[in-house]
């Protein structure tokens, strides 16, 4: 009886030491500015680089590729939680073939920009990109918002007021919390997590034109969140699902033209 007692002192220890590392490592886990993918792809455009203020210590390193931005629409683009700038560039290469402008800001924490990704702090970001477009006369209506994995909860979360032209969600996820308890069912999700990003319950909020793209081999977000987010969002709503892609969708004319008639449309 008194080695079962220590046995189970022992579980249940490690256990509580595994609960609070998560607790105090789980940004750690969810925000990877460090990781350094798709580095092979050559710059096919023309771009200004520049520092977005959010506030006194925070500026957002940028890239602006602007054809007319009277004229075309612009495509303010949140990349996910892992890289930097450049990791986008055979993102860019396609995109920019479209008679649109596009906005690609890295949050703080990445791309050498100081200060700490979380859940409020990325939402400050998002916003000070939006004033910082408006500042150069171009409203809301003419702004189309871009989520990538991870910048998808940004994109919903700055959509429930519904004034801007349309979104666009990349490998999207329902909630944090449903991502997270797929990779760790044994802990308790839902007490532990500071940043929720929580797209479910938001997304009926949203009555402006929405695209869905989705992969159904996304192994990093499962393919049915995308189509879960999907049946619920409010109509106009448009979707690109794939029996190939995986997580970092293929940027082939098939995407570029959907991408395209979304755009046209709205």
């Amino acid at each position: 009886m008194k080695y079962l007692f220590l046995a189970l002192s022992s579980v249940i220890i490690a256990y509580i030491t595994v609960i609070i590392f998560i607790y105090f490592y789980q940004r750690n886990l969810l925000y990877h500015p460090a990781e350094n993918n798709y580095q092979s792809d050559k710059i096919q455009f023309n771009y200004n680089e520049i520092f977005i203020k959010v506030d006194e210590e925070i500026k957002l390193k940028s890239w602006i590729i602007k054809k007319d931005l009277k004229k075309f629409k612009t495509l303010l683009i949140f990349h996910g939680n892992a890289g930097h700038l450049s990791n986008r560039i055979y993102k860019l290469n396609e995109l920019n073939k479209l008679n649109i402008n596009i906005l690609l800001i890295s949050w703080r924490g990445f791309s050498g920009n100081k200060g700490s990704p979380t859940e409020q702090n990325l939402y400050k970001d998002a916003k000070a990109a939006i004033k910082w477009l408006n500042e150069q006369n171009i409203t809301n209506d003419k702004i189309i918002l871009y989520g990538e994995s991870l910048g998808s909860g940004v994109v919903v979360e700055m959509a429930k007021k519904n004034n801007f032209n349309s979104i666009i969600l990349e490998s999207p996820f329902t909630s944090i919390e449903d991502s997270a308890k797929i990779y760790y069912p044994y802990l308790p999700v839902r007490l532990l997590l500071k940043d929720k990003y929580d797209s479910i319950s938001k997304i009926k909020k949203i009555s402006i034109p929405i695209m869905i793209m989705h992969g159904e081999k996304d192994d990093v977000v499962p393919f049915s969140m995308g189509k879960i987010l999907f049946e619920k969002a409010n109509s106009p709503k448009h979707s690109y699902f794939t029996s190939t892609d995986d997580h970092m969708m293929e940027f082939n004319s098939e995407l570029l033209e959907a991408i395209k008639n979304f755009v046209e449309k709205y």
